[in-house]
């Protein structure tokens, strides 16, 4: 799911694709075409069309994972892209993608088109009153969002860390990627408990949590699986330590990265570096059996050739056609997720490629202004 680094990207890129370079609004919404009434929150295609007719687009931006595009009148949209939705701006006269879910047909012969293979994505329309965001926890990016906050919320809790980092209550935009990237980097197991840190321990998370996620939004992202913003895609997932290097070198220690599934969410460390606090490992022994690539037998702990040797998807203990089954399995699976990628930009005229790292880095992660809304990253 896109976090908060290709949320912004998306944001960015749609604010130059619809907003004046110097400012000002945008062009007038039209219409509004529901090819799957499942994509709005309410569920109400008529309803949706008649609220957002006739309105101006006046300001893009984002909060946590969702995008905001506010409309004259103080309506506005949330765009949750979830999964696989993917949003772009082309010309009406544009064949229609058969996964298309939404579009907004603009004044100026443009259409926004909301795209989504597995129809997860959501899309909904507030008034002025409307607050969606309530609950949701501040933006780690925010210049106002200091390490006594940090500390001031992670000393009310006793999560594990990597469930109290991907909850979207106590810090917004934060998901599987950055949190896993942001444990490693501080070196802190992601079973850990938050009432276990200590200060230099939480300093380094904070640091590390807004040095990633910085990184990322510089980068434009991470193109895994179906993500890609308007203007292309991201080129973070090239810079990862841990997420999907399972069985790969730790870069810091040479040992395999291990992957356990916490929840539902896969999650990726290294046991070396990582250390788990003695307290902490009696609660984890159930989760941490489950670990692959599994520890034991004579190569546990090796440094050196064998780890760099591995095929990078957890290969320990296959034979040799497993393991060439694995990477053969692993290639086709990448090749998919970018043929769908190439194929959303094909259905829309876009080349692949369009845009790729333009402008990153330069825009300023302000907020968009939107009542409600802390700054966005």
């Amino acid at each position: 799911m896109p976090e908060l680094p290709e949320v912004e990207t998306v944001a960015r890129d749609l604010r130059r694709l619809l907003l004046p370079e110097g400012g000002g609004p945008g062009p007038v919404v039209t219409g509004a075409r529901v090819a799957w009434p499942g994509t709005l929150r309410d569920g109400d295609p008529p309803t949706f069309a008649l609220g957002v007719a006739g309105r101006r687009v006046e300001r893009i931006g984002r909060r946590g994972k969702q995008l905001i595009i506010d409309l004259d009148g103080g309506a506005f949209l949330t765009v949750h892209l979830k999964m696989t939705g993917q949003l772009f701006v082309v010309p009406a006269s544009m064949p229609r993608d058969p996964y298309e879910r939404l579009a907004l047909a603009l004044d100026d012969g443009r259409e926004l088109r909301f795209r989504d293979i597995r129809k997860f994505g959501r899309v909904g329309l507030y008034g002025a009153d409307d607050d969606p965001f309530d609950g949701v926890g501040p933006e780690p990016l925010d210049p106002r969002f200091t390490i006594r906050q940090f500390r001031q919320r992670v000393r009310h809790r006793r999560a594990r860390l990597k469930p109290l980092l991907v909850d979207q209550a106590f810090i917004a935009g934060v998901g599987n990627i950055y949190a896993d990237e942001a444990l490693w980097r501080s070196r802190l197991h992601p079973l850990r408990t938050a009432a276990t840190l200590r200060p230099h321990d939480e300093r380094a998370l904070y640091r590390n949590v807004r040095e990633i996620l910085a990184e990322a939004v510089d980068r434009r992202g991470s193109s895994i699986d179906d993500y890609t913003a308007p203007d292309g895609d991201g080129e973070m997932q090239e810079r990862l330590d841990v997420y999907q290097r399972t069985g790969q070198p730790c870069r810091r220690c040479g040992r395999p990265i291990r992957r356990i599934v916490i929840g539902i969410r896969a999650t990726h460390f290294c046991s070396f570096c990582q250390r788990l606090p003695a307290g902490d490992r009696p609660g984890a022994a159930k989760l941490l059996s489950t670990m692959t690539p599994r520890p034991g037998g004579a190569a546990t702990g090796r440094r050196g050739r064998r780890w760099v040797d591995l095929d990078g998807e957890g290969s320990l203990g296959r034979t040799s056609d497993e393991a060439v089954k694995a990477r053969e399995r692993t290639a086709r699976t990448k090749a998919a997720a970018a043929a769908r990628r190439a194929q959303a930009r094909a259905g829309t005229g876009i080349e692949a490629t369009a845009g790729k790292g333009q402008g990153a880095g330069h825009e300023p992660a302000t907020a968009d202004g939107h009542p409600g809304a802390e700054p966005s990253a």
